[in-house]
């Protein structure tokens, strides 16, 4: 009699556990690895991380690639709340010790022969110089330890890497002054209202002032300054490289850094610019406000 009560032969049970989750040839257990690597992986990888850069700031509908109206809102995060204030308070006297090193007058008042090089007077250059670069140290090694702080870790550690490389170019951190905007827009409009259409008395204000600045900021200087800036980059690149004999130098990292910046600022705007085209051609599809 069979322990299961019937009458014909016991079932291997066992035998066949062995089978089916036992032993595995090994191509089966390969794969199984494989999978397990690649569920891994996709868990292990935050979506943040793998979302377009221009998705971090605008309200995007991706199905059809368009930029609406206002911000993306932003639930309290302790973690990126505090980096975006300490990154709001840190910047200002930074972009101060940058304006300071300019002459305006002559900067608007170029003659033919003069570049924008010209109107750069150097005089808090030091200070400057050793601010920006305690910034960036301290601000790699937050994201380092913290890097949920951020939507894109990677990038932005990346992005400082490049930019302690870069600092040689004394000019660099001109570019802070719309990134400080950036933030500002995130922390002081969490709610993400659009900034033209809303009547939110000084809020409203403080929202639209941020958001015009961040605009003026953006087409002045990583439309107009950077590509200016390009010109005399490429000069002193060769400039040096003739006294030295050779091009292949350590100033040639700065117009391979500026033009990439360059180009990617160009991609930004151009990928801004069309997603607001088509915004307003299919404008009667979204609800206003």
């Amino acid at each position: 009699m069979s322990a299961n009560g019937g009458g014909g032969p016991s079932t291997p049970v066992k035998s066949q556990e062995k089978q089916e989750g036992g032993f595995k040839s090994p191509f089966q257990s390969l794969q199984k690895l494989r999978q397990r690597h690649r569920s891994r992986r996709s868990r292990s990888a935050p979506p943040k991380l793998r979302t377009p850069l221009i998705e971090h700031h605008f309200r995007v509908d991706r199905e059809r690639r368009v930029v609406l109206p206002g911000v993306p809102k932003h639930e309290d995060d302790w973690y990126r709340d505090t980096h975006d204030f300490f990154n709001l308070i840190v910047l200002i006297p930074i972009i101060v010790l940058d304006v300071m090193n300019w002459n305006w007058e002559k900067m608007f008042r170029l003659k033919k022969k003069e570049t924008i090089s010209d109107a750069w007077t150097g005089e808090w250059f030091d200070l400057f110089f050793a601010c920006t670069a305690l910034y960036f140290l301290v601000d790699l090694l937050w994201i380092l330890v913290i890097p949920k702080c951020v939507k894109s870790p990677a990038t932005i550690i990346q992005h400082h890497i490049a930019t302690l490389l870069y600092i040689l170019v004394p000019y660099y951190i001109t570019v802070e002054l719309n990134t400080w905007c950036l933030i500002a827009r995130r922390v002081f409009n969490k709610a993400g209202f659009p900034p033209w259409i809303i009547d939110l008395s000084f809020v409203s204000i403080r929202i639209k002032l941020i958001s015009i600045l961040f605009y003026i900021t953006w087409i002045g200087i990583r439309c107009i300054l950077y590509p200016l800036m390009m010109g005399w980059i490429l000069n002193r690149w060769l400039t040096q490289s003739q006294k030295m004999g050779y091009y292949l130098n350590v100033e040639i990292i700065s117009p391979i850094l500026h033009s990439t910046f360059c180009i990617l600022n160009f991609k930004w705007t151009y990928d801004l610019i069309m997603s607001k085209i088509r915004y307003y051609k299919k404008r009667s599809l979204y609800p206003k406000g």
